[in-house]
């Protein structure tokens, strides 16, 4: 036998859950070769599975994103081009609708679709009218695959927002928890979107005494890094592994620092600027770094396997977002009510893809990140779309949606796959729980499976 099989057979095994741990801080660790019996390897039977849902509020320019041919033929179309690297990855499905979304009930008027858009949208359950406490709507898939996939992890899903919260009554008779989250743990309970930086980093990989921002600062200024406290343990480490582990872990710790550096830096702007404007503590400056960092913490912790669900708003429904970056200076919102004045057009198709640029960035990192002989797109099924089609009109129906399945589901992917007219998102997600191996037999308002969507 040759040197190399036998540094195979007795190579350092290293547990799959291993943690770095040291005072305030713990850190899981990568998919390593060391993690692995000899001569074996990470297959997909094997992989861990994860779901990541992108929600996109208050609908698309929809003649600039919906294609218009079917099939594998279909060409991009504007708000598509960002990820245009992905057409071979993802389908493209129009027709789907959130009928629960609509006003149904009476007493329920015309106002309040971004409310039960929000509510809807993952659960697809028609939620209660209501500017109390008695909130109500449905148990989102997320929280579903969570029940399932959170049996494996140190925390059962994570979820993110890229804009603050509102309080109080947001749209007449519906409470503003309605439009703060897309999660739902159960039909009462909503689950809270961090927007904060800093609580995410410290949710994943440290354990913190005080949530004043006064004394997370304090504690900024000593210029300590949260990896100092287990940086030997690290070192140690890297002394048994191969050459490859030991170019993930280098990889990995960099991408560590590099998160908590942009923390503090994003910390220290808006400490210095906090008297003069109000905004959240530790938000970054432009939407785009806020977007970025707040997305790399949760690759970390799909990289990590801390957690394999997560939930992120690009922003609120009723968005007062502005974009002064790109040229867009009015609040996100507002503008979709353009009564197709074609500057407001304009101004929305910006947002748009805006939005859409940050997806783009979310998907190549994961597709840059490794896991195991493969990537964490290739085992992450990614559901990206919107509970609102034309936001001018407030139509829930022929919503803007995108799957990409990775190696996890046999997709029919770099198709465009057309629905009847208000067949129900609900038939969607049974489609892809089957994918991901979940059991659930209806949801909301569904019918059935989706055809044409598997290979």
């Amino acid at each position: 036998m040759s040197n190399n099989a036998t540094a195979m057979i007795f190579k350092k095994s290293i547990p799959r859950r291993t943690f770095l741990r040291g005072v305030g801080a713990t850190l899981a660790l990568p998919l390593l070769d060391g993690m692995t019996p000899a001569f074996a390897a990470v297959n997909d039977a094997d992989a861990a599975t994860r779901l990541a849902v992108i929600y996109s509020p208050t609908g698309m320019c929809m003649d600039k994103w919906t294609p218009a041919a079917e099939g594998a033929g279909y060409a991009l179309t504007p708000i598509l081009e960002p990820i245009a690297a992905y057409k071979e990855r993802m389908v493209m499905l129009s027709g789907l609708a959130l009928r629960n979304a609509d006003a149904l009930l009476p007493g329920e008027g015309a106002v309040g679709n971004h409310s039960r858009a929000s509510a809807v949208f993952l659960s697809c359950a028609h939620p209660r009218k209501t500017e109390g406490a008695d909130l109500e709507a449905g148990t989102t898939v997320d929280q579903i695959a969570a029940q399932e996939f959170g049996k494996k992890t140190q925390l059962p899903s994570l979820e993110l927002a890229f804009e603050g919260e509102l309080v109080g009554t947001c749209e007449a008779g519906y409470s503003c928890a309605y439009l703060n989250t897309i999660s739902w743990r159960n039909p009462t309970t909503p689950m809270p979107m961090e927007t904060e930086p800093r609580a995410v980093f410290e949710r994943l990989f440290g354990d913190t005494d005080s949530l004043d921002p006064a004394a997370r600062l304090a504690r900024l200024r000593q210029n300590r890094s949260i990896l100092d406290s287990v940086i030997s343990d690290a070192k140690a480490m890297l002394t048994g592994l191969n050459s490859t582990d030991k170019q993930k872990m280098d990889q990995y710790l960099e991408a560590v620092r590099d998160v908590e550096r942009r923390i503090g830096m994003a910390e220290e702007q808006s400490a210095r600027e906090l008297p003069r404007i109000e905004r959240p503590l530790g938000v970054p400056e432009t939407y785009a770094e806020y977007s970025r960092l707040m997305f790399d913490m949760q690759i970390l912790a799909f990289q990590t396997d801390m957690t394999r669900v997560s939930s992120t708003m690009l922003a609120r429904e009723q968005s007062a977002k502005a974009y002064p970056e790109i040229g867009v200076g009015d609040p996100h919102h507002p503008l979709t009510h353009h009564n197709g004045d074609p500057v407001k057009v304009a101004k929305v198709l910006k947002i748009n893809l805006h939005h859409m640029a940050s997806f783009a960035y979310f998907l190549d990192k994961m597709a840059a990140t490794p896991d195991g002989d493969s990537s964490l797109l290739d085992r992450t099924m990614v559901v990206f779309g919107s509970a609102i089609s034309d936001g001018n009109l407030h139509l829930h129906d022929n919503l803007p949606m995108i799957v990409l399945g990775g190696k996890v589901a046999k997709l029919k992917a770099g198709h465009h796959v057309r629905y009847p007219q208000a067949t129900p998102l609900a038939n969607l997600y049974l489609t892809l729980f089957d994918q991901l191996g979940i059991k659930l037999d209806t949801l909301g308002d569904s019918t059935g499976r989706l055809p044409g969507l598997t290979a």
